[in-house]
């Protein structure tokens, strides 16, 4: 569905985008994520074809983002989206699903399904009378106006109350079970490893790090795995009426294992604990500095068969 390639873009001689390369398949979320400034909104913005690239290729369906065709395919909400205070949310997404050229019965279909999907009330106050989470209903729907096939969001949820995020991340999630392809970049790491398939890590304008969570965790995180034993053993911790011993890895379980069963006592439990996407992101946004320090370089996972 969205296939890029050596993505690169410049700004004065800056490269603030430099060599991405990824795709994403139909129905799937894939997350960018990377501290301020790694390249992420100007990577979303190429490929919604508001910014052109300096050089590389973006294909969405099969279509270039520079093809008027394929804006029709695709739903963008930029990080801030200033709306139209004065219009109503029916006239502001009326007005957006005629530039769509969406027949006019379809589209008040459209619209009220979409906000009734969104919980949005109050649908003929002035949009500058609206709070913030409001609005922003009111922006996603207009990514929906035209039913694209392919969502790009860049932080979907920045600035909003946990209540109204944790909808629209949820609401996010329904889309993607509907079918629609969303890439999407957010500071909230624990909503990219709720509900992205995969993830793209940026740093200084690079993609250092990119796959399924699980490939991200196993080399880029640490597993850390807590053994239960009904005896005491060195750099073990009491811990409601047993002793834990932290370990990383399966070597070292058995070992405790061992350990205990030559002390007269067992293993009763072993719990696993996977490095969370924070700890891999901060992992891998070290990775560069430590490459400089040392004169090394990386590569960054790659995904089979890219």
């Amino acid at each position: 569905m969205i296939e890029v390639r050596d993505l690169r873009k410049e700004y004065g001689g800056f490269a603030a985008v430099e060599g991405s390369t990824f795709s994403v398949d139909r129905g799937e979320v894939f997350g960018i994520i990377g501290p301020n400034g790694a390249g992420k909104t100007t990577t979303l913005k190429m490929l919604a074809g508001l910014i052109e690239p300096t050089a590389g290729d973006v294909q969405i369906a099969g279509l270039a983002a520079d093809d008027s065709a394929m804006r029709r395919r695709l739903g963008f909400l930029p990080e801030e989206s200033p709306l139209y205070e004065e219009m109503t949310p029916i006239s502001y997404l009326t007005f957006f699903a005629d530039l769509y050229d969406v027949p006019e019965n379809q589209a008040i279909t459209r619209i009220h399904d979409t906000l009734d999907r969104l919980d949005l009330q109050h649908r003929d106050r002035p949009l500058g009378d609206m709070s913030k989470g409001m609005k922003r209903k009111v922006a996603i729907a207009r990514s929906l106006i035209n039913d694209p096939d392919v969502l790009v969001y860049d932080e979907p949820a920045s600035g909003l109350d946990p209540l109204t995020t944790n909808f629209i991340i949820d609401f996010t999630t329904e889309l993607a079970e509907a079918g629609k392809t969303i890439v999407f970049s957010a500071h909230n790491l624990y909503h990219v490893e709720s509900i992205c398939d995969r993830v793209a890590i940026m740093n200084q304008g690079s993609i250092v790090a990119r796959g399924p969570l699980e490939t991200l965790r196993e080399e880029h995180g640490e597993t850390t795995y807590h053994v239960y034993t009904t005896i005491e053993l060195p750099g073990s911790e009491q811990q409601n009426g047993r002793y834990v011993r932290s370990v990383n890895s399966m070597g070292e379980v058995e070992a405790t294992r061992e350990d205990a069963a030559e002390r007269g006592g067992e293993v009763v439990d072993i719990r696993t604990e996977e490095a969370s996407l924070e700890e891999v992101f901060l992992n891998v946004a070290d990775e560069p500095a430590q490459a400089a320090a040392t004169g090394t370089t990386g590569t960054g996972t790659v995904d089979p068969g890219e």
